[in-house]
């Protein structure tokens, strides 16, 4: 079979098992439709890997195929084909979405059990990675547009799956807004390309545009930002990025899904799919790159003072994909997307072993009450710890190789772009103090009471359940958690997604080492051929140096942590006192949300005000359709009173006809 025919079965498998699983609710057990939901990903995951066997058996320069089932529609010129585009980009992605998606799977069989949505919830995820990799597997514009809708509907449904939850609902409805004000950006960056191309096919758009537009021209720039707009609130990049923590509310295996290999790098991939364009608009490219730059430094400082779990690993993703953003942006293709691969790794363990954590906590998030959970839970604590050195680029771990060579390309590109390698390693310091500021917090010290009774009894603590947003009493049913809370420790199929991860987060770095092997380099040249960016390439030495600082700026920052809060854990606390008033901004998350609630939402609210009090009533109701309907009715009653029945009346308004056309055509012929 051709690499086509997989792409198509990757696609095939996870729909098929969302539609199965949602049509056999009834019918089926909930461990059917887990076994369902995880098969079908894992053998998604097989075909990626069939495709790209294919795909490494023909020479690189060959390695990208356009498949399409039908025309979708043809009409003055356009042609819109039902089309997938597979080259190494793609299967790249296939295989990161797939591979992960499928540990998550498998560690949501676990984690979900007792949860009485738990087919709707194996339904939803399925449906997700099929739009995800309808999304990265898309040949051209409008299927891309597709995947970007049916991502950010999908997003909405697993985020409100609790759905009695109002904080859950508002968190999905609030993902969903700024993710269509996205697509809207997407979608007239589409009718721009069709406008000056005449087509929405990738391969004919890449190679016109060179043609067609200058460097710099406005057109291609305007393209370029409006590209922006959809990725920067697909991939919470600010100012767009609001809606990511508040996801939280979501399952963890949800939070797991949306941060580590689906929803927020969807983003990355869009800079990297249409590289093409942003090397005819390097000042997009270029705010691109610092807004990258800025979202990385601001979630990294906000991440710092965080006492929310889950949350405080949220801004960490949103810091990373802004590593990410700047890679692709400044023309470390391959960089970009390896750090990609392993922040999928290594994110994904970090969510895992923060629900284990919070289910021992009976659904408290709070860190400020969690305490000796390396005693109490050891199979966790080890692969969380995994996670957070690749996180916090210890070195030669995953995050040490990829986040380093973005900043190393940086050093070769020189000139201005040095600010990134400098900020890059600022951002690098404070992402290694808040991560093990996480580690220290939770995993060692005496254990709490949660940790202290899972140590004596074996088992997990269990307490009236509650919504860990607002402390509100829940039930059990349908739209809630489950009664139950399940470990890693007691789960067999969280326990191997987690060590899978654990070991991926470790030693997956080792496919990319600088002057060794460069596999994703390799595999991803023939994709940038075509940049003159992808020419530039830091010498050896030049990046095991920058290795060597990164490495270096790791120690330190854990050495930084560990006195922190282990050392001397009075210190943050006098810390906090003496600059109460930074603490509080940064708490408060730069006030992003009040910003926005000011200067847009309150505007658009008072303008909807309006139009319904004064244009809606007077304007539609008194002018248009009451106006309107005056008139008709007054009409109807003045022709009522000549329709009488009398004859003589009706042959009086005929004469009265026949001389009025008579004088009309006198007038006429003088």
């Amino acid at each position: 079979m051709s690499a086509t025919a997989w792409a198509w079965l990757v696609l095939l498998f996870p729909l098929a098992g969302s539609i199965l699983i949602a049509l056999g609710f009834r019918r089926t057990s909930w461990r059917t439709a887990g076994i369902i939901g995880t098969a079908a990903i894992v053998l998604a995951f097989a075909c990626g890997i069939l495709a790209l066997v294919e795909l490494l058996g023909e020479s690189p320069d060959a390695r990208h195929h356009a498949s399409a089932l039908w025309e979708y529609a043809s009409v003055a010129g356009l042609q819109i084909k039902l089309g997938i585009y597979v080259d190494p980009l793609s299967v790249f992605m296939v295989l990161v979405v797939t591979g992960v998606s499928a540990l998550i799977h498998l560690y949501s069989f676990g984690y979900m059990q007792s949860d009485e949505g738990y087919h709707r919830f194996f339904s939803y995820l399925n449906f997700f990675v099929f739009s995800m990799l309808l999304l990265v597997l898309a040949g051209n514009f409008v299927l891309l547009i597709v995947g970007w809708a049916f991502v950010g509907f999908a997003s909405y449904a697993l985020i409100s799956y609790w759905y009695r939850r109002q904080t859950a609902t508002k968190a999905g409805m609030k993902a969903f807004v700024i993710n269509v004000i996205g697509d809207i950006g997407l979608v007239l960056a589409a009718f721009l390309i069709f406008q000056h191309l005449g087509t929405f096919e990738y391969t004919e758009v890449f190679a016109k545009a060179p043609h067609v537009f200058h460097s710099n021209e406005w057109s291609v720039t305007a393209i370029c930002l409006l590209l922006l707009v959809g990725a920067f609130a697909k991939s919470a990049q600010l100012p767009f990025h609001t809606w990511l923590p508040d996801a939280m509310e979501g399952p963890t295996p949800v939070s797991s899904l949306i941060h580590a290999a689906t929803m927020v790098t969807a983003g990355v991939y869009l800079i990297a799919r249409t590289h093409a364009l942003f090397v005819l608009a390097p000042t997009a490219a270029d705010i691109a790159a610092f807004v990258g730059l800025a979202t990385l430094l601001v979630a990294a400082s906000i991440a710092l003072v965080m006492t929310d779990l889950k949350r405080a690993i949220a801004y960490s993703t949103m810091s990373q994909i802004g590593y990410m953003v700047v890679g692709v942006s400044i023309g470390a293709y391959s960089a970009g997307m390896f750090h990609l691969m392993t922040h999928a790794f290594f994110k994904a363990l970090l969510f895992m072993a923060a629900g284990s954590i919070i289910a021992a906590m009976a659904n408290e998030q709070n860190i400020d009450k969690m305490s000796g959970f390396g005693k109490a839970m050891k199979f966790t604590s080890v692969t969380m710890l995994c996670g957070a050195l690749a996180l916090a680029a210890f070195p030669f771990t995953s995050g040490f190789f990829s986040k380093d060579e973005i900043l190393a390309y940086a050093t070769a590109r020189g000139g201005m772009y040095l600010i990134f390698t400098v900020l890059g390693y600022f951002g690098a310091l404070l992402t290694a103090i808040y991560t093990f500021r996480l580690i220290f917090r939770v995993l060692r010290g005496e254990p709490c009471a949660e940790a202290q009774e899972l140590i004596d009894t074996g088992h997990v603590h269990h307490a009236a359940p509650f919504n860990p947003a607002t402390g509100e009493e829940e039930d059990t049913e349908v739209g809630f958690p489950g009664p139950e809370h399940h470990i890693a420790e007691g789960s067999p199929p969280m326990k191997v997604a987690m060590g899978i991860l654990a070991f991926l987060a470790l030693f997956a770095g080792f496919i990319q080492v600088p002057g060794v092997d460069e596999t994703v380099t390799h595999f991803l040249d023939p994709v940038f051929a075509d940049s003159p960016l992808a020419a530039i390439h830091p010498t050896t030495a030049e990046a095991w140096v920058g290795l060597l600082i990164g490495g270096l700026i790791s120690l330190g920052g854990i050495g930084i942590a560990y006195w922190l809060y282990v050392v001397s854990p009075e210190t943050p606390r006098r810390l906090q006192q003496r600059f109460a008033a930074v603490h509080t901004f940064l708490y408060n998350k730069w006030y992003f949300d009040e910003a926005i609630d000011f200067l847009v939402v309150r505007p658009a609210l008072a303008i909807g005000r309006f139009a319904n009090r004064v244009f809606e009533r007077y304007v539609i109701d008194g002018a248009i359709t009451g106006g309107t309907e005056d008139t008709v009715d007054r009409a109807g009653g003045i022709v009522r009173t000549f329709q009488n029945g009398i004859v003589r009346t009706y042959g009086l308004f005929v004469v009265f006809g026949a001389v009025g056309l008579a004088l009309y055509f006198l007038i006429q012929q003088s």
